[in-house]
């Protein structure tokens, strides 16, 4: 494969792994919490430490996840404690990420638009040794949180109530939720780029759930189809010179309708063999519902 001969594409191609790996399995938990677009506000965010990483001379990905992070953990705080004005103080500091990054970037000797637009789309060419070794030390720390927490960040996110009744630390849990997420978005910036990494977080998730309802099953679907479509976009982009971040994005969205079509019959088959097999004196009440038997529920 002449794609594999090149060096930067062998850097984009391993990128695009990671991202497929890191986006979907912080995403789960952030469709759980109902916050499928705090991606996107991160992303806002993240500018502002591209912008900065220009100016400074440092490395833009280092810089964008010190922002970002830190923009994680402000709208946790506003989230806890904003509560008649949260909406506006959130709206002021994505907007504010936004304005930041275009006049840091504007402001640094080698800056320019054309620079950012990389960042915000994704850009396979320039993807360099020293972004594939920072997207490799994030994605492991990406990884090892929401696998080796996946049973507290699962109970958290669906019940904070219940996860503090248990005596979980429900407000550590939700900030290093955040802060992951945040580390998630400047993995992918790279590949599928600031604006578009939520969609990613997302969409794979909402697939899988066609197909399945249980915590376990959701989260390898959803990786797996995050790992197949950022590697098919990456692939594409290089044949076809289409934009990767764009054509991950759609590639992904083709995966939620395909899936949903598949679905939605097997579903009806299921009803109908479920109804088939209920004895003719059992109240439909009864039953157990399909797919939410007490093991899948706790397949975690």
């Amino acid at each position: 494969m002449d794609i594999l001969d090149y060096a930067f594409m062998q850097r984009a191609l391993l990128a695009a792994v990671l991202v497929g790996i890191t986006a979907p399995a912080v995403g789960i938990y952030l469709v759980q919490r109902r916050q499928a677009l705090m991606g996107d506000g991160i992303g806002h965010v993240a500018m502002t430490g591209v912008g900065l990483g220009f100016l400074l001379s440092a490395s833009p990905v280092w810089m964008a996840t010190l922002t970002s992070v830190l923009g994680a953990v402000l709208m946790e705080l506003i989230r806890w404690y904003g509560r008649t004005r949260g909406d506006i103080a959130l709206a002021m500091l994505f907007y504010g990420g936004m304005a930041g990054g275009v006049m840091f970037i504007n402001l640094a000797p080698t800056g320019s638009n054309a620079n950012l637009t990389s960042y915000l789309f994704g850009s396979l060419s320039t993807v360099s040794q020293s972004d594939v070794v920072a997207i490799c030390l994030l994605a492991a720390f990406v990884v090892l949180v929401t696998l080796g927490l996946r049973r507290q960040l699962f109970a958290v996110s669906q019940d904070e109530e219940f996860a503090r009744v248990t005596g979980l630390p429900v407000r550590a849990l939700n900030l290093l939720t955040a802060v992951t997420a945040a580390v998630t978005v400047t993995v992918a910036m790279r590949v599928v780029g600031l604006l578009l990494v939520s969609a990613l977080m997302v969409v794979p998730v909402a697939a899988a759930q066609q197909l399945t309802r249980s915590f376990a099953a959701t989260f390898a679907i959803a990786v797996a189809i995050g790992v197949t479509v950022t590697i098919g976009g990456t692939v594409t982009s290089y044949y076809q010179d289409v934009p990767p971040g764009a054509t991950i994005v759609l590639l992904t969205i083709a995966a939620f309708i395909a899936l949903t079509a598949v679905a939605a019959p097997l579903a009806r088959r299921r009803a109908r063999a479920l109804s088939a097999a209920q004895p003719a004196g059992d109240p439909a009440e009864c039953t157990i519902p399909a797919g939410r038997d007490a093991p899948d529920e706790i397949g975690v």
